[in-house]
């Protein structure tokens, strides 16, 4: 859908359908034909064949006549944001002290529609791999089951998370996903009150996680920090005493920087 801000003049439709279809490719679909691609990317399947072509001759796909895949070319939009956008390289340093000091893993997370994206992370020498495929910069969870994004719409305005919930669906990912809106918005209340979230298990069974905003000087929420540990070595009790106060002091010295 166009931004409301720009004009319908300005707004370019091909550009629009061409990303819709290079977002149509995730972990969960790591190759797309021209049907698959159409029904992700709500075009019909003439169009996303098109855009899929047009896409591999500039080199962002790779194909075998039938199937489309994603080329290392892609990494240029990624590479380019993490070399010139300010956070990731500011909160870098801290992350890689707190995985020292602590030999757990960090990460600085951003809200991007209904997932969050990870833009700077540490993890200690020989620390677990706590996910199926590991986190890395870019990595995308949804919003709702994790620690960073209830501390990111927690940040929103009431209007806007109101926004955000309405007509939403909240997938059930684990047993202790929270996915009823009603109990999810009293997750939020909590989270705002309390100025931090825990997710136990809810998106990925085996992972535990504690989430804290960062700030900047105008009281701005523009990311999260968090720290993702197994309920095997912490509960969440063990989190809020050992942990909650190490990364509530980091985001404190973040804040003047941010």
């Amino acid at each position: 859908m166009p931004d409301p801000t720009i004009a319908k003049a300005d707004f370019i439709e091909g550009m629009a359908k061409g990303l819709a279809v290079l977002e149509s490719f995730d972990t969960e679909r790591q190759r797309l034909n021209a049907t698959q691609a159409a029904e992700r990317a709500g075009l019909t399947r003439a169009a996303a064949r098109r855009h899929l072509l047009t896409l591999a001759h500039l080199g962002y796909l790779d194909t075998d006549g039938s199937h489309y895949w994603l080329s290392p070319k892609v990494l240029r939009f990624s590479g380019s944001y993490l070399s010139s956008a300010r956070l990731p390289r500011l909160v870098q340093p801290t992350l890689n002290r707190l995985a020292s000091a602590t030999r757990e893993s960090f990460s600085a997370v951003v809200l991007d529609g209904d997932e969050v994206v990870i833009v700077a992370r540490s993890a200690a020498p020989g620390a677990p791999r706590l996910m199926p495929y590991g986190l890395h910069l870019g990595s995308r969870m949804p919003a709702h089951a994790t620690s960073t994004g209830r501390v990111l719409l927690a940040a929103l305005p009431r209007t806007a998370f109101t926004s955000w919930l309405k007509g939403r669906s909240l997938p059930r990912l684990t047993p202790r996903t929270t996915d009823e809106p009603k109990a999810f918005r009293a997750v939020i209340d909590t989270v705002r009150r309390d100025d931090f979230a825990i997710a136990s298990e809810e998106h990925e069974i085996g992972v535990i996680a504690l989430a804290v905003p960062l700030r900047n000087m105008k009281g701005e929420t523009l990311a999260a920090l968090n720290v993702v540990v197994s309920p095997g070595r912490m509960d969440a009790a063990g989190l809020r005493r050992e942990l909650l106060p190490v990364l509530m002091d980091a985001a404190r010295e973040l804040r003047p920087l941010l």
